[in-house]
């Protein structure tokens, strides 16, 4: 076996370490010796190594390409078919020496990572085959069609040259490395060599008593048996196929064959030439490629290149399956499991996952794969309708339910499924991974252990919100923001008292994007931190420019992230400090989520400020749940009220319960020496109703409308 072939410190993998030059001169050596034996060259065991030196480098620059490209592999199975290295063990020696020494030999430290250099080995060893094996067929089938030409001329010759003809022809037939036959046209094999009698496990004799019309084999390609007709009723001249055959022991064998017609002088059909060559032991070597390649090494399921391959003939229009079903699964918290216990634990939950999750189906139209890390993929082909892969669903968070014991662990499994289901032929493939991961992330989203049906709309708004966080750090960059102003007025004598900073986006495509549309991704993605200081830098220097007699207070928006960033208060004191204004002069706004349950270390930024004399306002109060009696432990100024409380002030009469509820908080808030700002103004009832109950200030669309810096010194800037 190649592994044998190390002998002596020259080819130990202590010295994989040296030149990258001397180490594929050592794979060369390894590889020549181990080869040669199983060659037909002319060479010597040294020239063999001179001659395999150059394709071992061949080989590992390809190792090592990008980008990888595993052609180069069937050159070097080409080049060997070149070289006479052609005996029938010649090939899997090639292989093993390739697959055990190139990665040590061939590959560069830290070029690659392990599983990578394996895995396009292996990649490369697949090539290698398919080049040796298409050399060798043709230069087999080289070798056929002389075959074919010396029969038929054998058949055919003048009386005078017969003699001479049959003996030439009878020295190839007898001495050929490939099995040949001659029929009549009935079928009854006339002749067989010994290559074929040993191919098939019998006697020449006993092959002569055989009839080819009874070969037939299960796997027989559907095409075979009607170009035989049409060979026999002389429609053709020949045919190659690659055809089984049943062996006396049960096993099976695999031939490259190719069937010819030998006419008469005449040109009527006489005999049928049958050449085969043994391709067994390439086939199954392919098949071993094939299956490395395209499934799991951890779980045994088939892998993304299959599951890919799989889904992509099923979407093809014509493919005969009408309908499909994808369930996309993503194991909740499987990072934790790695982080926590080892990669180790987490691999065989893995493959206790792949088990239940193969477990849950029971027909050949389902197909379980491993997508990659702790994804998993059931592709359903025809289902019955949506329920059936709802079902399949159900049935795998069923099937993870059970806790599943790791080294004496009880490792609890949760997972979260998107399920597409739909036509064939009207999405791609790229479109049904899209939307199976964006449903998958909805069920993830939704508190997990559970699946969610893909939806058109939602899977827009998805695509939508990932386009616009893309989008985000460029849109600052590229100045896409702005400001507009709300006043807030005094209720009692209508002047106003400051104003709101809102921030907007310009968006290139989408246009103007309220609040609402970008500040819940920036607030996921960290943006909202330099994005809330350019708002303060901007806030705070347009509000001197719209008083002559001083700066106008301006309120900014504070979000949950930004009041717990370490830079919040040098921040807020570098701006006051670099335009000129005194903290008076700003009003952060914090909702009232964002403080439930905050400890002292979490308020210390606002009593800071406080402290400075910048005015805190509890925003959207009346939405959370915090207790009333811990707004004495806030450092807040003012309480504004959600604008859902003057929605029932606009009925005549007012909704009792909601003057009631105003009316104590109001109370409540003066008791504690803050002032009450309402938001959602929109008639003048409200307004009235709000003054009558004490509010100090309002805002609303009955005041006016957000609008520009300059449109907002215009309207409302005292001496603007």
């Amino acid at each position: 076996m190649p592994g044998d072939e190390r002998e002596g410190r020259e080819d130990s993998p202590d010295s994989a370490g040296d030149s990258s030059n001397d180490g594929l001169r050592r794979f060369a050596r390894i590889w020549s010796r181990a080869v040669f034996p199983a060659t037909q060259t002319s060479m010597t065991r040294a020239e063999l190594e001179d001659f395999l030196h150059p394709l071992a480098r061949r080989l590992a620059e390809a190792l090592h390409a990008h980008p990888f490209s595993p052609a180069p592999g069937r050159d070097v199975g080409e080049a060997l078919v070149a070289a006479h290295c052609t005996s029938p063990d010649a090939l899997p020696h090639v292989l093993g020496v390739v697959e055990s020494y190139l990665v040590l030999y061939g590959s560069t430290p830290g070029l690659l990572s392990v599983d990578d250099a394996h895995s396009r080995c292996a990649r490369l060893q697949h090539a290698i085959a398919a080049g040796f094996s298409r050399a060798l067929r043709e230069r087999t089938l080289a070798e056929q069609e002389a075959l074919s030409r010396a029969a038929l001329a054998a058949q055919t010759t003048v009386e005078e040259a017969l003699h001479a003809s049959e003996t030439r022809f009878r020295a190839v037939f007898k001495d050929a490395t490939i099995g040949i036959g001659i029929a009549d046209m009935s079928g009854r094999l006339r002749d067989a060599n010994g290559a074929l009698a040993r191919m098939f496990g019998h006697s020449e004799e006993e092959m002569r008593r055989r009839n080819i019309n009874d070969w037939v084999h299960p796997d027989d390609a559907p095409e075979v048996w009607r170009l035989h007709r049409e060979l026999a009723r002389g429609e053709r001249d020949h045919f190659r196929v690659e055809k089984p055959y049943q062996r006396p022991d049960g096993t099976v064998l695999w031939t490259n064959l190719t069937l010819s017609l030998l006419r008469d002088a005449e040109g009527e059909p006489r005999y049928q030439l049958a050449l085969m060559e043994d391709i067994t032991e390439r086939r199954l070597l392919h098949l071993r490629l094939r299956y490395e390649a395209t499934h799991d090494e951890l779980t045994g399921l088939p892998n993304r290149t299959l599951f890919s391959e799989r889904l992509d003939r099923i979407l093809t229009p014509g493919s005969g399956v009408s309908r499909f079903g994808l369930c996309y699964l993503d194991i909740d918290g499987f990072k934790a499991v790695n982080d926590s216990l080892g990669h180790a634990v987490g691999d065989q939950l893995l493959v206790a996952v792949a088990e239940r999750l193969q477990s849950c189906t029971a027909t050949p139209t389902h197909l379980v794969a491993r997508i990659g890390g702790d994804e998993f993929a059931v592709l359903v082909s025809d289902p019955e309708g949506r329920e059936e892969v709802a079902s399949m669903a159900r049935a795998a968070l069923a099937a993870l339910a059970t806790p599943i014991s790791v080294d004496g662990r009880e490792l609890s499994v949760r997972a979260s499924i998107g399920i597409v289901e739909g036509p064939s032929g009207d999405l791609g493939p790229a479109e049904v991974m899209r939307s199976a991961d964006i449903t998958m992330y909805r069920a993830k989203d939704a508190g997990g252990n559970r699946y969610e049906v893909a939806d058109p709309d939602s899977d827009a708004r998805a695509i939508d919100r990932h386009s616009l966080t893309n989008h985000l750090p460029a849109a600052l960059e590229r100045d896409e923001f702005f400001l507009e102003y709300q006043p807030l007025i005094r209720m009692s004598d209508g002047k106003v008292d400051g104003a709101e900073a809102l921030v907007r986006w310009k968006h290139p495509v989408h246009g103007r994007l309220g609040p609402d549309r970008f500040i819940p991704l920036a607030e996921h993605t960290g943006l909202i931190v330099p994005l809330g200081r350019w708002v303060l830098e901007q806030a705070v220097r347009q509000t001197c420019t719209w008083a002559s007699g001083g700066p106008l207070r301006v309120n900014v928006n504070l979000s949950p992230r930004q009041l717990h960033h370490p830079d919040l208060v040098p921040d807020t004191i570098a701006v006051l400090e670099a335009v000129g204004v005194e903290p008076s002069s700003l009003c952060l706004e914090v909702t009232e989520s964002a403080l439930i349950g905050a400890d002292e270390d979490e308020l210390k930024p606002l009593w800071q400020l406080a402290e400075l004399g910048v005015d805190i306002a509890l925003d959207d109060f009346g939405t959370g749940y915090s207790n009333l009696a811990n707004l004495r432990k806030l450092p807040a100024t003012t309480l504004k009220l959600d604008r859902s409380f003057t929605q029932g002030l606009q009925r005549h009469p007012a909704d009792p319960v909601d003057v009631t509820f105003v009316e104590g908080i109001v109370s409540l808030a003066h008791a504690l020496g803050l002032a009450v700002t309402v938001e959602g103004v929109e008639t003048e009832h409200q307004a009235d109703q709000l003054r009558d109950l004490g509010c100090d200030t309002a805002q609303g669309w009955y005041y006016a409308r957000p609008a520009s810096a300059a449109e907002f010194a215009r309207d409302w800037a005292p001496n603007g």
